[in-house]
């Protein structure tokens, strides 16, 4: 029982490090691509030939 005593703290600090390396991308437009692969997919390629 005493074991929860750490792992609850270090289970919600884990969580909060998580939610704000997630903020932190959503910030630095990590996502933000155009022009990318879902675009890209639907456009021929000429050099596949």
């Amino acid at each position: 029982m005493n074991v929860l005593v750490f792992l609850i703290p270090i289970s919600l600090g884990l969580g909060a490090l998580g939610i704000f390396a997630f903020v932190w991308t959503l910030r630095s437009n990590q996502y933000d691509d155009p022009s990318g692969d879902a675009a890209r997919i639907l456009a021929e390629d000429e050099t596949c030939l």
